[in-house]
């Protein structure tokens, strides 16, 4: 039995119906009110928990055989946060696992974790990271770069296609390797059932690094248009974004993160989906305002 903690999200979403559709047992740890018929449909088992809840967490690991976690507080609020989400609830996971006997462990973290990161999120990402480590589990860290699918649609899609100014931070010339969650998925996957993806961590890119600016040109391309584009200093509010978002904006201004994946990418058999691509299919699936 695999457990995906975080698949009513869209990166464990997809994770668990990939597992699924190759006929992996699954089961999903659902929160209280939360949607889950699309993975219960298909057969996953549900249980219902939450990070902050100890108990619940044992319930869900009890009998399973690798534990899969992509959940994060990006997407929340209120009572869920990097405290309480991040760095609580994921320590609640790991100790809950270990003390259930998983025997694999896959946690998803970020490029640029670090228990010393001044970025809160970072920083949680880098102590849950040790924990896996020390956990006496087999255990496999993805370290994914920007993910496409969130922070492109955020920061310039959605404003692009609105009619609204895409805001940047500083200088938005640095480049990083976006990289696309479908990628990611395929890395998850595998990674639980290679014995030589045990005890390693993934870093996980694109195609190629790209600038935020050159994000903006790729949608000028496709879109035949020039964008309005305004600039905010690191540290000011982005609008239309919640503040951890524009704390790593911040954050992305002040490095560069190319990351060849060459051999990885021949390792795993997942080619990296390039920004033009991913551009060009969310251009596809979302309407365009008229000229």
């Amino acid at each position: 039995m695999i457990l995906v903690v975080g698949a009513t999200g869209q990166l464990g979403g997809l994770i668990a119906h990939r597992l699924l559709e190759r006929g992996e047992p699954v089961r999903i740890l659902t929160r209280a009110g939360s949607s889950f018929d699309a993975l219960a449909a298909p057969g996953a088992q549900t249980v219902t928990g939450d990070l902050k809840d100890r108990g619940s967490l044992e319930e869900a690991c009890s009998g399973v055989g690798a534990v899969i976690t992509t959940a994060n507080s990006a997407a929340r609020g209120g009572e869920d946060n990097v405290e309480t989400v991040d760095r609580g609830g994921n320590r609640n996971l790991v100790e809950a696992a270990a003390r259930a006997g998983v025997r694999r462990f896959v946690f998803t973290s970020a490029l640029g974790a670090d228990p010393d990161s001044p970025v809160p999120f970072l920083r949680a990402k880098g102590e849950t990271e040790a924990l896996v480590r020390g956990s006496g589990m087999a255990w496999t860290v993805l370290s994914p770069n920007v993910f496409m699918d969130v922070w492109v649609p955020a920061v310039v899609g959605g404003p692009a296609l609105a009619g609204q100014p895409v805001t940047l931070v500083g200088s938005a010339s640095r480049r990083h390797s976006f990289v696309a969650v479908p990628d990611v998925v395929a890395y998850a996957v595998t990674a639980v059932e290679r014995p030589e993806a045990e005890g390693q961590t993934l870093v996980i890119g694109g195609a190629a690094p790209v600038s935020w600016r050159e994000v903006v040109a790729e949608f000028e391309v496709q879109l035949d248009r020039e964008l309005p584009v305004r600039t905010v200093e690191a540290g000011a509010p982005v609008p239309g974004l919640p503040e951890m978002m524009s704390q790593l904006l911040a954050a992305q201004d002040t490095y560069d993160s190319p990351i060849d994946m060459t051999g990885l990418a021949a390792a795993y058999g997942v080619p990296p989906t390039p920004l033009s691509d991913f551009v060009r299919g969310f251009l596809a699936a979302n309407p365009r305002p008229a000229p």
